[in-house]
């Protein structure tokens, strides 16, 4: 399946023309507001290098799902 968005906003415009299987094995850097440095300290405190580290990082997962369940606040 085909999909198209506009990801103008959540990566910066060196990644911009990426497909999603692409953009998943990006560095963490790619994303909108994660500098090198951020990406950095991901690296050495959760070996996160990637965009599919970050979002499969146990610990980042664990975090999202307790939000949504509490997302009445």
């Amino acid at each position: 399946m085909t999909v198209a968005a506009d990801f103008s906003k959540l990566v910066v415009k060196a990644y911009q023309d990426k497909s999603l299987a692409e953009l998943v094995d990006c560095p963490v850097n790619a994303l909108t507001g994660v500098s090198e440095g951020d990406a950095k300290l991901l690296k050495e405190a959760f070996n996160i290098t990637t965009v599919a580290d970050l979002g499969r990082n146990p610990y980042f997962r664990t975090a999202q799902a307790l939000v949504a369940l509490t997302s009445n606040k």
